[in-house]
């Protein structure tokens, strides 16, 4: 089994989670239930997915040269993560994301991004040689866009496919979507990118067609508990979600974006890969948290 460096360029933050029976609405005060504290941002959970399903990861990011940047290497390093270009900015405090999950699994989150806005195109100068001998590069969106762009003309350059998770929602230009290879969106963001409302496998179809269109050669759609929709060399397949009961739907997508990076690095077929992620973020959602809720290979390969 082939085991090359998987590079990912992202956030680390820090969650304060609190459960309650229902999402709150402008102006309402609840009373939630326990209280957790737990290492995220989507950048550092995808990495400690990957490294958990088996790969070998470099990870940079910047956080605030505070208590939760120090966790936070901490944390990376018992995961065995590389972490030789992770920075530590002394000017910003590191991330902090405020989370609420309701009594339905579904959470609303709020981030102040902190040290993570300022990782700059500059700071990867040093990391240069890491990026460019990477076999596959997962990027997301709670880092600067210009940061996203520069890594994804690099690796284009150089022949190295990028995975870009296209979080947090917003508008991403031609020129960046044309050097990524796979995009992964959730039923929201494929709305963002396509201009049509995802509601069901057909208009997912007709989403992932117009998002090829603008230049991505590989489109998959996460639909939560309807599976995943991938669109490759012009052919939809539907690979459904495994039947589990879900407490906590934060970070499936994390994991599903962790375990796919390392089953394609590994030589799996996109489909393959695929499969394999969505039995890895299935498992996720059972339980509670970030980072403590993705699996390890041994538990997805026994599914």
């Amino acid at each position: 089994m082939k085991n090359p460096d998987i590079t990912v360029i992202g956030s680390s933050n820090t969650d304060m989670v609190i459960k309650a029976d229902h999402l709150p609405v402008p102006g309402e005060t609840i009373l939630g239930g326990t209280f957790f504290m737990n290492p995220g941002g989507k950048g550092a959970n995808q990495a400690v997915a990957a490294a958990r399903l088996g790969g070998k990861v470099n990870f940079i990011c910047k956080t605030g040269d505070d208590i939760f940047g120090r966790q936070s290497l901490r944390i990376f390093n018992e995961e065995g993560i590389n972490t030789s270009f992770l920075i530590s900015d002394p000017a910003y405090p590191s991330g902090v994301a405020l989370i609420t999950v309701d009594k339905n699994a579904e959470n609303c989150i709020v981030v102040a991004s902190g040290a993570n806005a300022t990782l700059i195109p500059t700071d990867l100068l040093q990391a240069r040689d890491i990026i460019a001998q990477s076999s596959i590069i997962l990027m997301q969106l709670e880092i600067p866009l210009e940061t996203v762009l520069y890594v994804a003309a690099m690796a284009y350059e150089k022949n190295i496919p990028v995975i870009l998770n296209p979080a947090p929602a917003c508008t991403l230009p031609d020129q960046l979507l044309s050097h990524i290879s796979i995009l992964t969106p959730n039923k929201t963001e494929a709305e963002m990118l396509s201009g049509i409302r995802v509601h069901d496998i057909e208009s997912a179809k007709e989403a992932a067609h117009k998002i090829n269109a603008r230049g991505v050669k590989t489109v998959i759609i996460t639909l939560g508990n309807k599976g995943v929709l991938v669109l490759n060399k012009n052919l939809f397949t539907h690979i459904p979600a495994i039947p589990v009961t879900a407490v906590d739907t934060t970070a499936a997508g994390d994991t599903f974006n962790g375990a796919l990076v390392v089953a394609l690095s590994q030589g799996e077929d996109i489909l393959l890969a695929t499969a394999f992620a969505c039995k890895a973020a299935g498992i996720s959602v059972t339980r509670i948290g970030a980072q403590a809720s993705i699996p390890y290979r041994r538990e997805v390969l026994l599914l």
